[in-house]
């Protein structure tokens, strides 16, 4: 490939970034009524581009969900969401989720564990605390995606 040709071709990813969100599937996140981090989360993702469909549900009915997805505790943020053959755990920045959309990773999904403040949804970007994008393997395990500082 030569130099040009690159360029071209990643000035032609840049501009892609916002169309490959507003052409993916629709995100299904289940929340509780009360919880407001989530809310603001949600709008960060319509704001990116997303299309999302957003459920109230008693924390039980969460839990459960997140059972069935094979959610752990130590994996586990505040919300879960639903996207193409992913789930989306927690905090997690629209711009991930739109990376694993591209690559299309063999997994089941992303999370942030935890609330960690800075986070989307979590008060101002940048200014909290680091944190991790985890991708959680088939077999439950995983493996950093990105890191925040």
């Amino acid at each position: 490939m030569n130099r040009r040709h690159f360029i071209v071709s990643a000035a032609g990813l840049l501009v892609a970034g916002p169309v490959i969100a507003q052409t993916a599937p629709v995100m299904q996140v289940a929340k509780t009524p009360t919880c407001g981090c989530c809310t603001a989360w949600v709008e960060r993702m319509v704001d990116n581009g997303f299309s999302v469909e957003v459920e109230d549900v008693a924390q039980e009915v969460l839990w459960a969900m997140k059972d069935g997805l094979g959610i752990t505790a130590d994996l586990s943020g505040c919300h879960t969401a639903l996207i193409g053959d992913y789930f989306v755990e927690g905090h997690v920045p629209a711009r991930e989720i739109q990376r694993m959309l591209i690559e299309a990773p063999d997994a089941r999904g992303l999370t942030v564990p935890g609330m960690p403040m800075g986070s989307p949804g979590m008060g101002a970007t940048g200014t909290g605390d680091p944190y991790e994008v985890l991708l959680v393997l088939n077999d439950g395990s995983t493996q950093v995606f990105a890191s925040y500082a």
